[in-house]
């Protein structure tokens, strides 16, 4: 034997059975008793030892007149088919665990911009290895998110921490920052314009999240710091479907995050218009409760999202 290749016993290829067998014989003494322990005839327990010790080159048991008396080679070889089985027993109850998770339920909130590409291939990830765990996600604004990760509602949420959350027992796991544009039909007079400013674009018609909110906020101060007066003809909502039928119908413009922009862009729904806007929306990440122990499906889930996020972000 090569007593330096610690995978002896898989070239060897160790029975299972051959370590009940070490353990039944240190319990009854006897090759008789110990190989109807296991529902063995005694010539196949027999053999059973006879390998191993061959396997080993060693002497495991001193065959005496009354019994079987394990030798210090036995003794050590019992002590670690002992430590085994019981490893064994506890990967299976692991996997039971495992299962019952990724059977379960897992519910995420997230914010629009990784619901476009970051959380579809995380989920696409996590189905081909558990295809019978339910995936609940819920798109909502992150003070709405937080509000609801707080109740319980949420495993985690993948969104922005605001002001007010800083003091919380909530965990922040930074992802990107999210870059906005401005968008418009396909075909607006301004898609094709050389050298578009802010100017040519504060008298249009706008299509803007509602006053109070962050976005609009910084839209208005963006208008405020070139020395100009904040779109005055808006519509104010945030709902996506009348968003993009309103750009499509008319002449109006929006700000939406890059990310988000560009997938529509794709579905020539919409253009991103020629202009590098002056800021940027915060930042967004993973957000968690500290306290609170995830399923093994939310873990699941959660390590596909940090994954895809090295490889969108």
């Amino acid at each position: 034997m090569d007593t330096l290749n610690p995978n002896w016993f898989l070239r060897a290829r160790l029975k299972t059975r051959q370590l009940l067998l070490l353990i039944a014989l240190d319990e009854q003494r006897n090759i008789h008793r110990a190989a109807e322990t296991l529902h063995m005839t005694q010539p196949a327990a027999s053999k059973q030892i006879k390998d191993l010790e061959e396997m080993l080159d060693v002497k495991l048991f001193e065959r005496l007149p009354r019994g079987m008396e394990p030798t210090l080679f036995g003794e050590t070889m019992i002590r670690h088919a002992r430590m085994a089985l019981t490893s064994l027993s506890l990967a299976h109850d692991d996997v039971l665990a495992l299962k019952s998770g990724l059977v379960g339920q897992v519910e995420i909130g997230v914010i629009m911009t990784p619901a476009m590409s970051l959380l579809p291939q995380a989920i696409a990830k996590v189905k081909q290895q558990a295809p019978l765990l339910r995936i609940g996600v819920h798109m909502e604004p992150s003070n709405t998110l937080v509000a609801m990760l707080e109740r319980g509602t949420l495993d985690f949420m993948i969104g922005r921490i605001l002001e007010h959350d800083t003091n919380s027992r909530l965990s922040y796991e930074e992802l990107t920052e999210e870059p906005a544009c401005a968008v418009a039909r396909n075909g607006h007079p301004l898609a094709s314009a050389t050298n578009l400013t802010l100017k040519d674009m504060a008298g249009h018609p706008w299509v803007l999240p509602p006053q109070g909110s962050i976005l609009r906020h910084r839209v208005d101060m963006m208008f405020r710091r070139a020395g100009l007066e904040p779109p005055a003809n808006t519509v104010d909502t945030t709902a996506l479907l009348l968003i993009t039928a309103l750009l499509q119908q008319t002449d109006s413009l929006h700000v939406m995050p890059v990310d988000v922009a560009r997938y529509y862009q794709s579905l020539n729904v919409l253009t991103i218009l020629p202009i590098e806007l002056p800021f940027k929306m915060d930042a967004f990440g993973i957000i968690r409760q500290q306290d609170h122990l995830l399923s093994p499906g939310a873990n699941l889930l959660l390590t596909a999202v940090r994954s895809a996020a090295k490889e969108v972000y």
